[in-house]
């Protein structure tokens, strides 16, 4: 019986349960059932990995506290991301438990849903999508039940979500007039009344018109219950208020935030302070209540997470108070705290690099610019302008460089040699009393360190044990031998090896500059503490000084032009320049740094103007510059007396293969622009001339000269560019072996001329050009100049040697044509050869001449 009666228990239960099941039926016992595995099961887990992900996503968001924050912390991509990209793993996992709830126990009877819990699915579904930033997709979540649960509790929630949503896509308007029209009909919690007023404010925010966004935010600020969302708003209101300019209204905004103090996120706090510090004008009487705020906040230890903000504001305190050094020293300290936040790194390099360029410093200040121009956007107005800031200051510490190692090189060779002897002796000095320092200090630091290990229970433990078991006495023997040996390897006869060491650059000097040495040297103890190794290093050849006093003085002219043009800095300018005139120049730069200093004298209302001027005009009177003193106007007038006009017509010349003119006229133009920025293009233009007019090595020399001459012109880096990449292909002198067999490539046929017989060569020309035309030949014809006494009229583009000697056969025996003059055919590869080489005569030699 009993049996009997559980069998039908279980029957009926399995049925109940069975039923239970179906989606399709509007049964008490099915909505429930669904509701409550809806409810407890997938969305409960789809709940939880939503909540992870946005915990992440907030977790590495990174607010821009330098700019007014969005009301919602959620970075936008801006690219697109393709569909292999991986998103959020957690939101993933939310929209798939929101999908299973959907698919699972959605009870759609009669066009109306019948589980409560399927909306709470879809909203968890256009949530996981809004973040995940499927802003459409979200979208489409949202109408769904906005369309479908006319009867839900959760209608409110999912009509913000769609604003929001709407938001992110643009369609503000539409957004503010539906939200509007939920909080006249509907009857909202506080909460969402506050999430409608946020949505709308970033509206407001987005169209600038930060009054407006105010009044919405203080309504959301008042109404949310959420403190850390409070903190926001109130921090979002006092930034408009500053946008608007009213400090007042904005730190009463900032002392809000303040005093939630740990129950809204620290990180609005500690911003709101520094606001507030920034709001606050530098007067003698809030002078030292600022300081003791700073202080303050540098010392409380809950802020260490913030002290490169912290640091930042006390350097710009500093700095407004003229106390550069402290100002300095907190502008490093931010950088070493920094929490990689660029936009302060770039404003503490800022700050440091032109602290470090107004003082003239400007190798200093070049680093810092550098390193502002990483924490940087590219595609920026202020990228392009500190880059070309930087191109400049690199020219600057170029020169400066070579100004300063040249001219110590020269103060010791002048000295008499009992000078120079004491000066080393000097050095020598110093150096051992600096190593003596150094190890003494180590040799301290190690016995105090030890000797406090001594106290430790770790260290009684050690005492009275065998030598090598007692770290104590162990690491002082290892400090001793560390000091007395140097650090040796561990190989055999350690004792007869050097005690050699690589010096530091920061410790290492070369006394023949008088600078930090340019390169790592290894050098033994005995040369570093001897005087002659040292003396040995000045160079005494005549020859190598006055090649180093030229360098000198070629730096500091363009130091000078650097300072006057580029940076304004007229009086270095001028400092530079008188040096040059003063440093018995050549003759190229007397004039030029002349003329320089008489338009600074000038520009400064100087007397010396006058005076300048008269000496150019007495001792240059056949110059450009006296013409230019004597008529500005008339000079000025001649446009097409221009050097870029002087220019343009050489190079015109130079496509015309009239060299010999264009290397004349280059040296003209050199010389009496010398020292202007087009000199360098000329000179350039002079090289590339000699290369086609004499051939390699002479282009080789000249290029030099100009990479030489010109280290951080655009020419100059051009030059040296063809001579690390270009010149050796060139190089090549071998020609290729020109067969009976058939050989791949193109082939010329080549006339031979004097200079003298461009009559002839004119008339050779037509005629071929009228034999390419009768015979409907593709091949072109030109005239190559090969070098002052010969020149080429050339037919290209044979496809084989064969073809090109059966069209001199067809010239020489054609009535119409009858060429009967001296040619050669000659591959292209080789062709190049001789017109780089000019080694016609060779190439006759090895390749024309019959073989026995």
């Amino acid at each position: 019986m009993k049996l009997r009666f559980k069998i039908i228990l279980i029957g009926v239960l399995g049925g109940i349960w069975i039923n239970a099941c179906s989606t399709k039926k509007d049964a008490f016992i099915n909505r429930n059932w669904h509701s409550l595995n809806t409810k407890y099961n997938v969305l409960y887990n789809g709940n939880i990995a939503f909540e992870e992900g946005r915990t992440q996503l907030n977790e590495n968001y990174r607010d821009n506290y330098w700019e007014v924050l969005p009301i919602e912390p959620l970075e936008i991509r801006e690219e697109v991301r393709l569909a292999s990209e991986e998103s959020n793993p957690n939101f993933i996992l939310a929209e798939e438990k929101a999908t299973k709830a959907i698919q699972k126990h959605s009870m759609d009877v009669g066009d109306v849903e019948r589980n409560p819990q399927t909306a709470d699915a879809f909203i968890l579904l256009g949530k996981a999508r809004y973040y995940d930033q499927r802003f459409v997709p979200a979208l489409e979540s949202f109408n769904y039940v906005l369309r479908k649960f006319d009867q839900s509790k959760k209608l409110n929630e999912a009509a913000i979500w769609r604003e929001k949503t709407n938001v992110r896509l643009e369609n503000e308007e539409l957004a503010v007039k539906n939200l509007g029209l939920l909080m006249k009909f509907e009857r909202l919690s506080d909460q969402e009344y506050a999430d409608a007023h946020a949505t709308i404010a970033q509206v407001y925010i987005n169209r600038n018109a930060p009054d407006t966004a105010m009044r919405e935010l203080k309504i959301a600020a008042a109404y949310t219950t959420r403190i850390a969302e409070k903190g926001r708003y109130l921090y979002i209101i006092g930034q408009l208020y500053n946008e608007m300019g009213h400090k007042d209204s904005a730190n009463f905004a900032f002392d809000r935030v303040i005093a939630l103090n740990r129950r809204s996120p620290r990180v609005y706090m500690i911003n709101a302070h520094l606001q507030k510090i920034r709001n606050t004008e530098v007067t003698e009487e809030s002078k030292e209540g600022l300081l003791e705020y700073l202080t303050e906040l540098e010392e409380n230890r809950e802020n260490r997470s913030f002290l490169d903000k912290i640091y930042h504001e006390i350097a710009v305190f500093h700095a407004q108070n003229n106390s550069d050094s402290l100002a300095i020293s907190y502008y490093n300290k931010s950088l070493r705290a920094s929490q990689a936040e660029r936009r302060l790194n770039a404003l503490n390099y800022e700050h440091l690099a032109d602290y470090y360029f107004d003082e003239n410093q400007y190798k200093r200040a070049g680093g810092y610019y550098d390193s502002l121009l990483q924490n940087l956007d590219e595609n920026t107005k202020k990228h392009r302008i500190i880059g070309k800031k930087l191109d400049n200051l690199e020219d600057v510490i170029a020169y400066e460089e070579v100004a300063e190692v040249t001219d110590s090189i020269i103060h010791l060779f002048e000295m008499p040699e009992s000078e120079r002897k004491s000066y080393f002796e000097t050095y020598v000095a110093d150096l051992k009393a600096k190593a003596e320092a150094e190890a003494e200090k180590k040799e301290q630091q190690a016995a105090t360190g030890f000797a406090a290990f001594g106290e430790t229970q770790g260290g009684k433990e050690n005492q009275g044990k065998f030598y090598f078991y007692n770290i104590t006495t162990l690491g002082y023997g290892r400090t001793e031998f560390s000091n007395r040996w140097g650090n040796r390897t561990l190989e055999d006869d350690w004792r007869w090896s050097d005690r050699s060491a690589a010096i530091p650059l920061d410790e290492s000097t070369d006394l023949a500059t008088g600078d930090a040495a340019s390169q790592e040297e290894t050098i033994t103890d005995d040369q570093r503490y001897s005087v002659d190794y040292y003396l040995e290093k000045i160079p005494t050849d005549v020859a190598v000084i006055d090649s180093l006093r030229k360098e000198r003085n070629f730096a500091n002219y363009q130091l000078g032009l650097i300072y006057k043009e580029k940076f304004k800095e007229d009086l270095l300018a001028a400092e530079k320049l008188e040096n040059v005139l003063e440093s018995d120049p050549e003759e190229r730069l007397i004039l030029p740094s002349k003329y320089n200093l008489y338009k600074i004298y000038e520009a400064a209302s100087s007397p010396l103007a006058e005076t300048m001027k008269q000496n150019i005009i007495e001792n240059h009177p056949d110059s450009r510059y006296t013409e230019i003193l004597l008529n500005p106007q008339a000079v000025l007038a001649q446009e097409a007396d221009s050097p870029e006009s002087k220019y343009s017509r050489l190079y015109k010349l130079y496509e015309d293969q009239r060299f010999l003119d264009v290397i004349t006229g280059t040296e003209l133009q050199i010389t009496a622009y010398a020292g202007e920025p087009i000199v360098p293009k000329f000179e350039m233009l002079k090289a590339n001339a000699i290369g086609r007019l004499q051939g390699f090595e002479q282009f080789k020399e000249a290029l030099n000269y100009v990479a030489l001459n010109y280290p951080n012109n655009p020419q100059g880096k051009k030059a040296q560019e063809i001579i690390e990449n270009q010149l050796p292909k060139l190089e090549v002198k071998e020609f290729v072996i020109e067969t009976d067999q058939p050989i791949s490539g193109n082939w010329k046929v080549v006339f031979p001329f004097k200079r003298h017989q461009a009559e002839e060569a004119k008339a050779l020309m037509e005629v071929v050009e009228k034999s390419i035309e009768d015979l409907r030949y593709k091949n072109r014809v030109s005239k190559d100049i090969y070098n002052l006494e010969e020149e080429f009229i050339i037919v290209h583009d044979f496809k084989s040697k064969e073809f090109a000697l059966g069209y001199l056969e067809l010239l020489k025996n054609n009535k119409d044509y009858r060429i009967d003059r001296e040619n050669f055919v000659i591959l292209s590869a080789n062709y190049k050869i001789i017109q780089v080489h000019k080694n016609l005569p060779e190439y006759k030699n090895t390749l024309l001449t019959p073989k026995p």
